[in-house]
């Protein structure tokens, strides 16, 4: 890696790596290589090497070469002080032009996703999300979880009857798994106590907003022997706490540099307001109305507005909702008074997070099924809570829109390797 060429003394090297930009004068080239470790400059004498700067002359920005030469020290290049005067290259590849430029619409960068991602913000973006999910698995496996993956290929919707993709399984319909959950709950009834995954998630929606894909990464969790939600909230705040000072630590500068954003570990314990508060607080603040027969969920504006409400309420970047309206929410939530035992987690006015703690009760859990017309549907899913299962409450993140949110991307389309919608099946 060029990381460790440039940690070494003066002296012979040999690599590989792919070129960035060739600067080619009468009697000399500079020329940028890099790979995804870092970038080092190197010096062709186009006289003492002529056959070099033939090599390089004909080639374009993407090709990559193997190249020996000598590591010096040279205080004036800025890429660490340090240059490689190259005496001898061979090719590996080479390129054409680049279609596509940074100024291109992201529809049209996706198109050729392969060579868009080779700018420096995407591959940071992507180091960044490894950093980010790394931390949250060691935060959890710190704290006794086990990682499970579960089937992406099921016999029934797994939320609700609509937003699924039914496919062909033999002589049967399947379904892609909306999510995890049957599973997760299952794993409870199963006496594994704490449970993670991270995996592709499926949703049949035609939205084009900014925060919506047909399948994205969900990071979900379930733990049992919970008293009631708000155990699940500490998890889910103490958890990206943790996670978030990771990427500070280690990309909070990079970050800084390439997008602008500044990194901000949040302060214990995250704010929480119930939806019929936050509703008034809006109204008051910034004028937001809503009809009343349509404040049993949180409006696309309502969302958005969580942001400034935070920040101005508690000079703070997350906020907590809770107290949904039973309509909205899935039937397996537990219901206190009629009232569903979850939340929101919204973050620079996204929601990232759906979380709740979850009926265990048979008798309770196939009733709220009727009344949502699924109790056919999840027949199966029912079963787990016929042996005794334990109290238990969880919760799902979207990991894009998580980075969507971090480095304050425009549509979640940048944040995906590769992104999938209902109009986009390709690359």
């Amino acid at each position: 890696m060029i990381t460790e060429i440039s940690k070494l003394t003066p002296g012979q090297v040999k690599f590989n790596a792919m070129i960035e930009t060739i600067r080619d004068k009468k009697n000399m080239q500079f020329v940028v290589v890099k790979d995804y470790s870092a970038k080092i400059q190197l010096f062709v004498d186009k006289v003492e090497h002529p056959e070099v700067g033939e090599v390089f002359s004909h080639l374009l920005p993407g090709a990559t070469v193997f190249v020996t030469g000598e590591l010096v020290l040279n205080e004036h290049v800025k890429m660490g002080g340090r240059e490689v005067l190259v005496k001898n290259v061979s090719i590996t590849s080479t390129a054409e032009v680049n279609p596509i430029a940074e100024d291109s619409s992201i529809d049209q960068r996706i198109d050729y996703r392969w060579l868009d991602l080779r700018q420096d913000k995407n591959l940071l973006m992507f180091k960044v999300q490894t950093e980010l999910t790394y931390a949250m698995r060691k935060f959890l496996a710190d704290r006794d979880f086990i990682e499970i993956h579960s089937p992406k290929l099921i016999g029934a919707a797994s939320e609700s009857g609509s937003e699924v993709f039914k496919v062909d399984y033999f002589e049967r319909d399947a379904y892609l798994a909306q999510s995890p959950q049957f599973y997760k709950q299952m794993a409870m009834s199963a006496g594994f106590g704490r449970i993670f995954e991270c995996g592709p998630v499926f949703r049949a929606e035609k939205s084009h907003s900014r925060k919506h894909a047909t399948e994205f990464t969900g990071f979900d969790l379930e733990f049992s022997n919970i008293e009631n939600f708000e155990d699940v909230m500490k998890m889910e705040e103490e958890m990206l706490t943790y996670a978030l000072k990771a990427v500070k630590d280690k990309y909070g500068d990079q970050i800084k540099d390439l997008f602008g954003v500044e990194v901000v570990v949040p302060t214990l314990p995250f704010p929480r307001i119930k939806l019929a508060d936050l509703y008034k607080e809006l109204h008051t603040r910034y004028g937001l109305d809503v009809p009343a027969d349509e404040q049993d969920d949180l409006s696309t504006e309502g969302e958005r507005l969580c942001a400034q409400f935070a920040k101005d309420a508690y000079n703070h970047e997350f906020l907590f909702v809770t107290d949904f309206g039973a309509k909205k929410r899935a039937f397996y939530h537990m219901r206190k008074d009629g009232i569903p035992q979850g939340y929101d987690l919204m973050w620079k006015g996204l929601e990232i997070t759906t979380g709740a703690q979850r009926e265990h009760r048979y008798d309770i859990l196939k009733a709220q099924a009727e009344e949502k017309g699924l109790a056919k549907d999840v027949e199966f899913y029912l079963q787990f809570f016929k042996y005794g299962c334990p109290p238990h409450g969880g919760f799902g993140l979207g990991l894009d829109r998580i980075t969507v949110n971090l480095l304050e991307l425009a549509s979640i389309k940048e944040a995906m390797f590769i992104f999938r919608g209902p109009d986009r099946l390709t690359p």
